[in-house]
């Protein structure tokens, strides 16, 4: 029967062809090769250097396309260490020393276990708040989907029944979601860039906690971000004065010339999830007490 709809789609889906080839049973030298695959069903070809700008492509819109049907309006990035333990675990690294130098550093991650309990409160202030706007869900907290402060941000949420974002990475080293982040919204990248880009795309405040390489790799980007006037200002929120004072100099770049005295003003330093919300409410306008 001829399918005179005007609006019907002519052409089957790709996973109805998918089905069609799957079932087919013929086998045959031509059919047994890879180059009979579908070409968007062979992975060996999807690998292949020459996509890597089709891959680049994937990577951008998987987690676009599924954060936009899960209603994700905007988002809470929290930014920190994966070392940094909750503090009824940080007497175990001291117990766990074996000289004065890991003593001495276990000591000193004991210090900043505080952050984690403030990580996993402002991940409960900013869920909680279930601000919408145009069916739309605002300030979902988004993390690296890793442990330590990443996964205190996804418990705050899971602790007030919200959802929340991971973004892992593929390393080398054994590397898995926390058990907080909602499974639907746990996404995995293989470039850096990308999952950076992700990061930012619905941020409407960040929280930077103690942390190393990789977030200052994160808090650098978007400063400068910020500072070149390529994304619009939002809170960057510091925690934990004494340690950002102590591993970066900020005064010193400015005395030096290399970034301008009013640079420093684009984020605040602050020690609790309460200050670091009051921030954000008053940016925005909001009252969510």
């Amino acid at each position: 029967m001829t399918n005179k709809d005007l609006h019907d789609r002519r052409f089957y889906r790709a996973k109805q062809e998918a089905d069609f080839a799957k079932k087919q049973a013929l086998s045959t030298p031509q059919t047994e090769d890879p180059a009979y695959t579908l070409a968007f069903q062979d992975n060996d070809f999807l690998l292949r250097e020459e996509l890597r700008p089709v891959r680049f492509q994937l990577e951008l819109l998987k987690p676009e396309m599924l954060l936009d049907e899960a209603g994700i309006g905007s988002t809470l990035v929290m930014y920190g260490s994966a070392r940094i333990p909750e503090p009824s675990k940080a007497d175990a690294l001291i117990e766990a020393a074996t000289d004065e130098a890991s003593l001495k550093t276990a000591r000193r991650l004991k210090e900043k276990s505080k952050y984690y309990d403030e990580a996993r409160k402002l991940g409960q202030l900013a869920s909680n708040c279930g601000i919408e706007e145009n069916g739309k869900r605002d300030f979902v907290v988004c993390s690296g989907g890793g442990p330590s402060i990443m996964e205190a941000a996804n418990r705050g949420a899971t602790d007030v029944g919200k959802d929340s974002i991971g973004l892992n990475i593929v390393l080398p080293h054994e590397q898995a979601p926390n058990e907080y982040v909602t499974p639907s919204l746990s996404f995995q990248f293989h470039y850096f860039a990308l999952r950076k880009m992700h990061f930012l795309l619905r941020a409407r405040a960040v929280a930077v906690f103690p942390g190393g390489f990789g977030t200052f790799d994160e808090f650098f980007e978007l400063l400068t971000l910020v500072q070149t006037g390529k994304m619009e200002e939002l809170p960057i929120i510091l925690f934990g004065k004494d340690f950002w004072h102590r591993v970066i100099n900020f005064d010193a770049l400015a005395e030096e010339g290399t970034i301008s005295a009013k640079d420093l003003d684009l984020f605040q330093f602050v020690e609790t999830a309460d200050e670091a919300w009051n921030i954000i409410q008053d940016f925005y306008g909001l009252d969510c007490s």
